[in-house]
């Protein structure tokens, strides 16, 4: 069965490489069918559920694993159903509903979601879609290193955004298939969400008592266990950076690369834009641009204001 995700560009910053003195490399998975990289291990973990039979999807998110969830299942030809929060926007939902996958409001936050979700998974032939902690989706999430080792890519680290932490496990798991175990990673976390930091600085996993950031996607109280375990099996270089640097690097992306992408993948770009000093010890980095469906001009705009008085 074909993939459900798309090979994305390797791109050259030439202007920051330029102005930095470093080769900057870019993986756009902004441009995944759902708009963010969740396309490839949602994909797959949803393709070998297919396989097994089961005829039914639900993922109880209306951000980017929710719409990766969707597009995933009506490419498949299944029954896909998404449970949101009241608190999901309309803009959200009108979009899920119009690839041709079910939305359920139900809760006021997504904890009452989750829960709804599980009860409709206890239905045959139903399946419950995680959005970061699991096997499947790690084994598709590496194949964004496996592509960008095809494409020749030339780089001393990769640089990507840690929420529930699915996405560098699948980098990781990415460069040790490719005979890469040597090549560090830099996981960005905004300061209101920084649960791999936490954990890495205790030396156990953490669960925050909350989360507060305007990276509503990396917004996890704990990270996958895995991830936190390829802390202690790979060279994992921890970078905390604030709302207002991930605001200023999404503007900044979009004057130089005409690309829009959330908060999320900003705490990414801000690693390079404003040289993290984690960035000092490599020439040549590849940022994983992650995307986000959870973006607009009016966003943009709002955070400006927001953020940049």
């Amino acid at each position: 069965m074909a993939s459900l995700h798309l090979n994305t560009p390797l791109l050259r910053h030439d202007s920051l490489s330029a102005a930095i003195g470093k080769q900057i490399l870019l993986k756009m998975e902004n441009l995944q069918p759902s708009g963010s990289f969740k396309m490839r291990g949602i994909g797959l973990f949803c393709q070998r559920a297919a396989e097994r039979g089961v005829r039914h999807f639900v993922c109880p998110s209306g951000g980017n694993a929710g719409f990766a969830a969707a597009v995933a299942g009506v490419s498949l030809g299944m029954h896909t159903t998404i449970v949101v929060p009241e608190t999901t926007h309309e803009s959200v939902r009108h979009r899920i509903r119009s690839i041709g996958a079910d939305v359920v409001v139900h809760g006021k936050v997504w904890d009452e979601s989750h829960q709804h979700a599980l009860q409709l998974c206890e239905q045959p032939g139903t399946v419950y879609v995680p959005p970061f902690d699991h096997h499947d989706i790690w084994d598709g999430n590496a194949t964004l290193i496996d592509e960008a080792v095809a494409q020749g890519a030339d780089f001393d680290a990769v640089i990507c955004a840690v929420g529930g932490g699915g996405l560098m496990c699948g980098v990781i798991a990415g460069l040790h298939r490719n005979g890469l175990a040597h090549i560090p990673v830099i996981a960005a976390e905004t300061e209101g969400a920084a649960s791999l930091h936490a954990a890495m600085q205790a030396g156990e996993l953490v669960t925050l008592p909350e989360v507060k950031t305007i990276a509503t996607s990396l917004a996890a109280r704990r990270v996958a266990p895995q991830a936190f375990e390829w802390t202690r099996r790979h060279d994992v270089r921890s970078v905390v950076v604030s709302d207002a640097q991930t605001v200023s690097a999404c503007r900044r992306f979009a004057d130089d690369m005409r690309t829009l992408v959330e908060p999320a993948c900003g705490a990414a770009l801000s690693v390079v834009y404003h040289s993290a000093p984690a960035l000092a010890a490599f020439e040549k980095p590849l940022v994983v641009v992650c995307g986000g469906i959870g973006v607009d001009l009016a966003k943009l705009e709002a955070w400006k204001t927001q953020f940049e008085r």
